[in-house]
Formats: C-alpha cells, sequence, structure tokens
C-alpha cells in the first residue's frame, strides 16, 4: 500500500498536466472560431485586401535558394541543439562529473591561471563559438548573394501586412504565397528577429557571461551587470526553441515535399529529395544528441585542456 501510494504522489504533477492538453485545444479552438468571425466581417476583408499579407521585394532580389543556405540551415540546427542541451545541463547539474581546464599555452597563454569549468560549460562554449563563426560566414553570404532582401523589412508596410499573414494563419486560412519567390511578411519579421536581433542577443549576453570577459572592467561591468545578462539569455533560448518547433510546423503543414526542397534540395520541385536529405539530417542531430555525453566529450576536450574529476 506504501508504494502504491508513493507512486500516486510521485505521478500526481504529471496528471495537472495532462488536465492542461484539453484546456490548451480548447483555448485554441476558440481562437481559431473568433479568428474566423473577425476576418468575416468586412472591415477586416477591406483590411486584408490593402494589405494581402506580403511584402513587394526589390526588382532586383533573387528569386530561389542557393545550395550554401541549405547547409547553413542544416548547421544552424544543429549548433542551436547542442547549445540548447548543453545550456540546459549548465543550468540543471548541480554535481558535474568530469571538468575541463584550459592549457595555458601558445596564443591562449595568460597571466592568470585557467579557471576549470564543467564539461558541459566547455562544450556549450565550444558550439557557440562554432555556432558564431557559422552566424559571420552566413551574414556575409546573405548580403553578397542579395538574399538579405528576402528577409529584411524595407516598408513599414510589413507591419499590416504582417497582422494580415498572422489572421490568415489563426483562422486556419493560410497565406498561399510561396517562399521560393518571396516570405509573407510574417515570416519575414520571423526570420528577421531570429537573424539580428535575437542571434545578436545571445552572443552579447553569453560573452558577458562568460569567462573571457574581463573581471576587473569597473565601469564596464557596472555599465552591463551580468545579471542583466543572465535575465536576458535564457528567455532568447527559449524563443530559439519556440521558433524551431513553430517554424518546423508549418514548414511540415503548408507543402512539406515543396518546403523541405527549398531548404534541403534548393529547388522548386515537387519531389522526394528534399525529405530524404531532411530525414538524413534528423538522423545525425538524434546521434549529436547521443553522442554529447562525457565518454564521448572527454577526448575530444583533452585536445585543448586537461579533463578530470
Amino acid at each position: 500500500m506504501a508504494a502504491s501510494s508513493q507512486t500516486t504522489t510521485a505521478r500526481s504533477p504529471w496528471l495537472k498536466l495532462v488536465w492542461l492538453v484539453p484546456l490548451i485545444v480548447v483555448l485554441l479552438l476558440v481562437v481559431v472560431l473568433f479568428a474566423r468571425w473577425l476576418t468575416g466581417l468586412a472591415g477586416i476583408q477591406q483590411f486584408m485586401t490593402d494589405y494581402p499579407g506580403k511584402q513587394p521585394l526589390p526588382e532586383s532580389a533573387p528569386v530561389g535558394f542557393p545550395a550554401w543556405l541549405g547547409w547553413q540551415h542544416f548547421l544552424n540546427i544543429f549548433f542551436l541543439l547542442l547549445i540548447v542541451k548543453s545550456s540546459w545541463q549548465v543550468r540543471t547539474n548541480t554535481r558535474p562529473s568530469t571538468y575541463w581546464t584550459r592549457n595555458n599555452t601558445g596564443l591562449l597563454r595568460t597571466k592568470r591561471s585557467p579557471k576549470r569549468i564543467s564539461l558541459d560549460l566547455w562544450l556549450h562554449l565550444s558550439v557557440d563559438a562554432l555556432w558564431v563563426l557559422n552566424g559571420i560566414l552566413f551574414i556575409v553570404l546573405l548580403f553578397a548573394s542579395g538574399q538579405w532582401m528576402r528577409i529584411v523589412p524595407t516598408s513599414w508596410d510589413v507591419i499590416p501586412n504582417a497582422l494580415s499573414a498572422a489572421l490568415q494563419y489563426v483562422s486556419l486560412n493560410w497565406p498561399v504565397e510561396s517562399g521560393w519567390v518571396n516570405y509573407n511578411a510574417l515570416q519575414l519579421l520571423a526570420y528577421f528577429v531570429t537573424v539580428f536581433i535575437a542571434a545578436p542577443l545571445a552572443i552579447i549576453t553569453g560573452l558577458r557571461m562568460s569567462a573571457a570577459w574581463p573581471a576587473d572592467a569597473t565601469r564596464l561591468n557596472k555599465a552591463y551587470p551580468i545579471e542583466w545578462a543572465r535575465a536576458v539569455h535564457f528567455p532568447v533560448m527559449l524563443y530559439f526553441v519556440a521558433f524551431t518547433i513553430v517554424h518546423v510546423a508549418l514548414v511540415l503543414a503548408t507543402g512539406a515535399l515543396k518546403n523541405l526542397n527549398h531548404m534541403y534540395a534548393a529547388n522548386d520541385e515537387l519531389n522526394w529529395v528534399g525529405f530524404w536529405i531532411f530525414a538524413a539530417s534528423l538522423v545525425v542531430l538524434a546521434a549529436a544528441w547521443l553522442l554529447a555525453r562525457p565518454l564521448f566529450l572527454r577526448p575530444i576536450a583533452a585536445l585543448t585542456g586537461k579533463v578530470g574529476r
């Protein structure tokens, strides 16, 4: 009886969470019904006619996606996956089993002795560095190829158009434009915020929290306190997680084969090439998630420092 009571007690928090599922379903249904009623009003219909949901691109804007964008897309999600996993481990693991200390030699030699950090934090910082380098390459290629015109607003009309696109999504009358030619305004703003606001925020707040930040810079530390960085850094990570979930859901729900071809095969055809590349990328991501543990990380970390307990 005691064991049964303990089991019930242990499961009770999960049972409470289960009750949230029908509540969320009902709330979503109410929102959809309200949106469909709203879009049936004459004034809203006129608004959506004036602002159909997408912003015209400059005449020089490129059409389609180059192959490098597909590779960038995969690398970004690969690094973000490991960043999120290591970030959560750093946040929740109060007693790390393995630590890493940087080799204080060569170009990295410093006057002060290197600090010992957990292997989880080493992974987080290492993948962060790779993600930043990949991001710099992405920005350079984005502006060199003209692809920036597809994700940077060029008119204030993007705001009412984004509102129109949001109404279309919520009312389940989804926008029908082709992402191969032009994103809708809501997509454009989401990609702009992700690339040019969320990513820089993640970098500057992460840098402030890292050991690379000068501890003796009194004025700088007072102007930019570490508490502010901590308050922003974790919510930014949650934003990336939410963005990824919504992004993947809409990719699969609004024409999966064509969307996956756009993202992974760099073509606008209706075939399974992009899907199979996407499936292979999921295998790689799953392997990376499973292998990101001390047993496999120790020999890699040992290349640049001392690993121990």
